[in-house]
């Protein structure tokens, strides 16, 4: 018993109660898993000694310990509510929970010990294998609290010498006799059970530190986790307002309201403008990401007519294509009116990525299909190109962010590689997929299913909200754009 107590940190006292606590939960759950387990066992062994020795007796032991696990079950399941500055409660439990163990083990003992001395010497098979059977169970799923196991112990193995001590006393045999042979088994079978034990406490305690450290790399990373969200937040806003400021100086020049811009210079001004708006759709697809890890993301749920989504989009991304020297055209299927639940700023940008895409990987002189139809009760909007195509295997990296799939071997176009990852978060928060069918050289076909919502014609209240869709297509029309996004 000793050594048990010598594998513990320090006293009980000096123990926190942070740790107290986790080690009365662990013993609890172990109690709740192991319940029905150790009814088995106890009806057993009551039937069984029952029949061969005393029933009455084998009853008033079988009361005793289910009085004894009703209050175990009781207490674990009070335990769960139990909070980490609730001092007084986590030394009531804890000490409610000894006193059921010694109670538990008292009984077992003594019915142990009462069924050894009504067999002759040396004829102690049943009892002795119960009480190894119980200290072995203990060693096993009692050392959570370590006052317990020992309480257990020490009253198995004082029932162990009792028995064989008790031959010895009354029958005064050899040395070399079945009975000594007897006690020094017993012995030896004390001597593995405290082993045991110990394997097992060890191996809880080593378990429990690598569980705290685990939580305060947890919390730690939760800490990084959010300055690294507090700093791409603060630059990204931060580098917005110069970036506004510059783009807004080279708008100007390029529209000549300060006069021709010459020659010479009218390379670097354009080249000047398109990194602008690089690194402005940059900034916005961070922040974008920054919100949907943090769930700030803000949507305006509202019922949308695809074929009037998909209009509004062939029109905003008509400028972007002819610079790719790629012409749109649409092919809305579908002669009835489409609607779906989703917010249309956001169903913008998806749409807007989609097709920058197509324009960007496509042939010059190629045709990027937009449109949408319907397919059972769902609707499907697609962009079709004639391009490069994307190589087999390349699905997830399609939707990883800072990704994109190049089928040559050098990357011939630019972008953040954010926006299919956006895409995918904003459509899946709308109860929609997002896939591609794909051939390398022949071209791709990136398409989004929603649910279908109803016809937007179906009730008045329907049409004023796509007047409202239709308006806030053309509000969010500069911001979602591959001119002002460009992927």
């Amino acid at each position: 018993m000793a050594a048990i107590e010598a594998a513990q940190p320090g006293r009980v006292s000096t123990v926190p109660d942070s740790r107290v606590l986790q080690n009365i939960k662990d013993y609890s759950a172990m109690i709740l898993v192991l319940f029905w387990q150790r009814q088995a066992i106890y009806l057993a062994a009551t039937v069984l000694t029952g029949f061969f020795f005393d029933p009455f007796r084998a009853v008033l032991f079988y009361g005793t310990v289910l009085i004894c696990e009703a209050q175990d079950y009781l207490l674990a399941k009070r335990v769960a509510s139990v909070k980490k500055h609730e001092h007084k409660a986590i030394s009531m439990i804890r000490i409610w929970l000894l006193l059921n163990a010694s109670l538990s083990s008292a009984a077992i003992c003594l019915y142990a010990v009462s069924v050894a001395f009504e067999q002759p010497a040396g004829d102690h098979f049943t009892p002795l294998f119960f009480l190894f059977a119980a200290a072995l169970f203990a060693a096993m799923n009692n050392h959570q609290i370590v006052s317990a196991l020992i309480v257990r112990l020490t009253m198995y193995g004082a029932s162990f010498i009792v028995i064989v001590v008790k031959d010895i006393w009354v029958e005064r045999p050899d040395l070399s006799s079945d009975l000594w042979l007897h006690f020094f088994t017993v012995v030896f079978v004390m001597y593995f059970l405290i082993d045991c034990s110990l394997v097992f406490l060890k191996l809880y305690r080593t378990n429990l530190e690598q569980m705290e450290k685990l939580k305060e790399e947890h919390e730690r990373t939760k800490a990084a986790y959010v300055a690294k969200t507090q700093f791409i937040s603060t630059v990204s806003h931060e580098l917005r307002t110069p970036l506004t400021s510059i783009k807004g100086s080279l708008d100007l020049i390029n529209s000549g309201a300060l006069g021709e811009v010459p020659e010479k210079m009218r390379s670097l001004i354009d080249m000047a403008t398109k990194n602008s708006e690089r690194l402005s759709s940059l900034i916005n697809d961070v922040l974008d990401i920054q919100k949907m890890e943090a769930g700030e993301m803000a949507y305006c749920m509202e019922t949308v007519d695809v074929c009037s989504l998909v209009q509004e989009a062939i029109a905003s991304c008509s400028g972007y294509a002819s610079a790719h020297k790629v012409r749109i055209e649409a092919d809305c299927q579908s002669r009835d009116e489409l609607c779906i639940q989703g917010d249309t700023s956001r169903l913008m940008q998806v749409l807007a990525n989609m097709i920058s895409n197509a324009a960007k990987f496509s042939f010059e002189g190629g045709t990027v299909t937009v449109g949408c139809k319907r397919i059972g009760e769902r609707v499907r909007i697609f962009v079709k190109d004639q391009g490069v195509g994307i190589p087999d295997g390349c699905k997830d990296k399609v939707f990883e962010r800072f990704s994109q799939i190049d089928s040559s071997d050098e990357r011939h176009v630019g972008g953040t590689g954010l926006g299919m990852s956006i895409s995918k978060e904003i459509v899946e928060h709308f109860g929609g997929t997002i896939d591609y069918h794909s051939e390398v050289g022949v071209g791709t076909e990136f398409f989004v299913d929603f649910p279908v919502f109803g016809d937007i014609g179906a009730e008045s209240s329907d049409t004023h909200v796509q007047g409202g869709s239709k308006k806030a297509v053309q509000m969010n029309l500069a911001d979602f754009s591959p001119e002002a996004r460009s992927n």
